[in-house]
């Protein structure tokens, strides 16, 4: 078993309004937010997030209301997220490259009657398209030139005027304009951080249909402040966040939006990850956390060079995947920053693990439990059995971060807990300091001929390669075994490798039953919303492909 040094009692929680509005009575006059250039101060945020509130509650937004953000990262998110919480009311967060399938699904199962979302082509057609076919009632739009530096906003509607989208004039809908249009003075609620959910984030949905975890403001608050005793030499109203990760993700929403506002940080947020971009981000803004996923860091690897001024970053951290060590080596190596990884989860508000900032890093480590948090291994053949250090199952979670359930899911609510500790469904095991150690996903486990294959030890072992740039490794069909691994590889740019070449390097880092049947180098490789290499792609691929026999010859 494996436990911090502080009991869960004694972290702090409270509702998540509340800590913004501590953040903006001490760093008012300080900047906020910036945007593609406009910046904003804290007292200039805090004003729109109680002006929003008052549109809001005239809405009928209050405890139980649940208002659906399906935005890029922009002011607009930062305002309605906490203005929502003001009113006592639920933010479920919305991918905006959902289809309307995907997004009716969500209005549905979470009870979705208000929806925030930006007046463009790409994304207010289909939650338009929601309005009289779900639940979804009202739509707020929120105007993107009104966001950008005014040159930039000119342009925009100069050059660009094609893709907003026409917004109707009825009942339905209301501009942002509008629902801040008031005096600034909602109504007081009372909120319980212990019981009222803050929060319905959904998961992926890798393993059936997507649900809702249920989030509280005592979950998310209490990872704030995990967070915080956590990283070292905070200073506080002096850092600068750079928000490239979409906010409507947990990792992004914890670890850059309310992370980053509960200590008065500057948050620099991008629409989306634009690899130029970035570099010229954080040499121009001097960003010093970096919140990240392990792509982001290769893509940062491939291009840094004298040229990039990197040397503002403090601390980066990468989640959402494995961080190879390759990776991280060369990271550090580029830029001089300390790059840990950390493990977590949707419902886990979501950080559940991370290396310290300072201090040892054991390769291929998740890192120490949160304070506060305890990890339990149990038993994957009997899950009631707690196991030992260095022995491997299931990993399994207590904490004050740790979800409620899942929205009107007992049965699956049940599930997922084991005498009251959350079951993550990875494979791992804790070492004689406390450091977590993920091997695999459960369901990712290839069983071949009896034998357990965790393919994130073939994957890294990849990363070992000077070639490989990105590798994902999965189980097909085989004859004779049941199952046997797969590898598809991304090469770095410049460089050159044969499968045959591949097969040969791995055979001196995995043994002979690990090594993949076949091989396939691809230009690029899927990932999920948020950048991390994804299987699902891939498996239903090979799940499509001809007869068995079609897996004879290597690729």
């Amino acid at each position: 078993m494996m436990q911090a040094p502080v009991s869960s009692s004694s972290i702090k929680v409270g509702p998540l309004d509340r800590i913004f509005d501590e953040a903006v009575a001490r760093h008012g006059m300080r900047a906020c937010i910036d945007f593609l250039g406009k910046r904003y101060t804290y007292a200039e945020i805090g004003h729109l997030v109680a002006r929003a509130a008052v549109g809001f509650q005239r809405m009928g937004v209050k405890q139980g209301v649940k208002v659906g953000l399906c935005l890029p990262n922009t002011p607009y998110f930062v305002i309605c997220y906490y203005a929502v919480l003001k009113c006592g009311g639920t933010v479920v967060n919305y991918n905006p490259l959902y289809v309307e399938r995907e997004l009716k699904h969500q209005i549905n199962d979470s009870n979705t009657t208000i929806m925030v979302t930006l007046d463009i082509k790409q994304i207010y057609p289909k939650v338009a398209a929601m309005l009289g076919a779900s639940a979804l009632t009202r739509v707020v739009v929120c105007s993107m030139t009104d966001i950008l530096p005014p040159l930039k906003g000119l342009l925009f509607t100069l050059l660009k005027r094609s893709e907003l989208a026409h917004i109707p004039n009825d009942a339905q809908h209301t501009a942002f304009a509008r629902l801040v249009a008031n005096d600034g003075k909602p109504q007081a609620v009372e909120i319980d951080p212990l019981t009222d959910i803050a929060v319905l984030q959904y998961t992926g949905g890798t393993t059936g249909v997507p649900k809702g975890a249920m989030l509280t403001h005592g979950n998310l608050s209490a990872n704030i402040e995990q967070l915080r005793t956590w990283v070292p030499y905070l200073h506080e109203g002096r850092e600068k966040v750079l928000g490239v990760l979409p906010l409507f993700h947990v990792f992004a929403m914890t670890g850059v939006m309310n992370f980053g506002i509960s200590m008065g940080a500057e948050l620099i947020l991008l629409p989306r990850f634009e690899l130029d971009q970035v570099m010229r981000c954080i040499a121009k803004k001097r960003a010093t956390i970096f919140p990240g996923v392990p792509t982001i860091y290769t893509a940062i690897n491939g291009v840094a060079g004298p040229a990039h001024d990197l040397t503002s970053l403090r601390y980066c951290i990468s989640g959402g995947a494995p961080l190879p060590l390759e990776v991280r080596l060369r990271f550090e190596e580029l830029t001089g920053c300390r790059l840990v990884e950390g493990y977590g989860l949707s419902e886990t508000s979501p950080v559940v693990t991370a290396n310290p900032l300072e201090g040892e890093i054991k390769p291929a480590s998740a890192g120490k439990a949160m304070p506060g948090t305890v990890i339990e291994v149990r038993s994957l053949v009997d899950p009631t059995q707690v196991l030992g250090t260095n022995e491997k199952g299931e990993i399994c979670v207590r904490g004050p971060q740790v979800m409620a359930g899942y929205w009107q899911r007992p049965a699956d609510t049940a599930a997922v807990f084991i005498d009251g500790a959350l079951r993550t469904g990875d494979v791992g095991y804790v070492d004689e300091d406390g450091y977590l150690f993920l091997v695999d996903r459960i369901k990712d486990v290839i069983i071949a001929g009896g034998y357990n294959i965790y393919p994130r030890v073939i994957e890294e072992a990849l990363y070992q390669h000077p070639a490989v740039a990105e590798a994902v490794v999965i189980g097909i069909p085989d004859a004779y075994r049941g199952q046997a691994p797969k590898a598809f590889v991304r090469l770095r740019d410049g460089h050159t490798a044969t499968p045959d070449e591949l097969h040969q390097f791995l055979a001196g880092y995995v043994s002979r039953v690990e090594l993949p049947k076949l091989i396939e180098i691809r230009d690029q490789l899927p990932k999920t919303m948020i950048g991390k290499l994804s299987k699902k792609e891939l498996l239903a691929e090979e799940m499509n492909r001809a007869a068995p026999g079609s897996f004879d010859k290597a690729s």
